[in-house]
């Protein structure tokens, strides 16, 4: 069961309490090994360490 609202709230004040549910910006840091763009706490894609060890076996 929900709570019954006295008022009804109309589409532009519910719309505008939503206005501000949207993505931030994608933080991304330079790679300790390789020096490529990853996103923290990760794997590297591009050499596939993580915290200075590598854990996927890269083919050259």
């Amino acid at each position: 069961m929900s709570i019954c609202p006295k008022n009804k709230s109309s589409k532009a004040r519910r719309d505008s309490r939503r206005a501000n549910w949207k993505m931030g910006e994608v933080n991304l840091i330079k790679c300790s090994k390789c020096g490529a763009l990853m996103m923290p706490h990760r794997v590297c894609k591009a050499c596939g360490s993580y915290n200075k060890r590598e854990i996927i076996a890269q083919e050259d």
